[in-house]
């Protein structure tokens, strides 16, 4: 048996490929959770550090560095099996997605208060003066001028969160990895999990790439 039957066996292949499938749609649907409830999050604290009081700002900046300086898996493994011990239990979908929401918060949260702090003060006044209220000001005025420089980084951020996904297989959710290692085992044969490989590239790889192109198009964009 050479090397290409070992690595990439066709037949093991095809019979793992519906296995796969499964797990993939459990990697996207976690995915797609922890973007919108982590964007959402960092949003609510970019405006709390920028515009809440001092002891909310200092609450506000305090979660983000602890959220940046821990681990993602390690903040996946205190949800999941440390909160039980006080009487919390998540599924595993529900904690790898809680988990991931709360470190893309953090890091969203930063990027969104860069690009709201980019926006001259003086739109503020401009707003104010039209008798808009804060949060219409926010809506009509601020947030579309800062979301030329917001979109991508935040788009780099999702990417990573993507990425990210793959720790959820630690506490034993039915992810792409997870499923993918579940038939290695199977078969006894790694080609299972190169076909995962192949399909995570097929996935992130276009959305590297896309997030290059907006950094280039936007930035040109904000330049003229």
């Amino acid at each position: 048996m050479n090397a290409l039957e070992i690595f990439f066996n066709p037949d093991i292949a095809a019979r793992a490929f519906p296995i796969l499938l499964r797990g993939l749609g459990m990697t996207l649907l976690l995915g797609v959770t922890a973007i919108v409830f982590g964007t959402l999050l960092g949003l609510a604290i970019a405006l709390v550090r920028l515009f809440a009081p001092l002891p909310f700002r200092l609450l506000a900046a305090g979660y983000t560095d602890v959220m940046r300086a821990l681990p993602v898996l390690v903040v996946l493994i205190l949800i999941y099996y440390a909160l039980p011990f006080a009487g919390i239990v998540f599924s595993s979908f529900t904690a790898a997605a809680v988990a991931l929401s709360l470190v893309l918060g953090a890091y969203s949260a930063e990027v969104m208060r860069a690009g709201i702090q980019s926006v001259p003060h003086g739109q503020f006044e401009a707003a104010s003066s039209l008798g808009l209220g804060f949060v219409r000001s926010m809506q009509k005025v601020v947030l579309p001028q800062a979301i030329r420089l917001v979109i991508p980084p935040q788009a780099s951020n999702c990417v990573s969160i993507i990425k990210d996904t793959s720790l959820a297989s630690v506490v034993a959710m039915s992810d792409l990895l997870k499923q993918a290692t579940d038939a290695q085992a199977l078969f006894a044969n790694p080609t299972p999990l190169m076909v995962a490989a192949l399909i995570y590239l097929a996935i992130l790889w276009p959305l590297v790439r896309l997030t290059g192109w907006l950094e280039h198009h936007l930035q040109r964009a904000y330049q003229r």
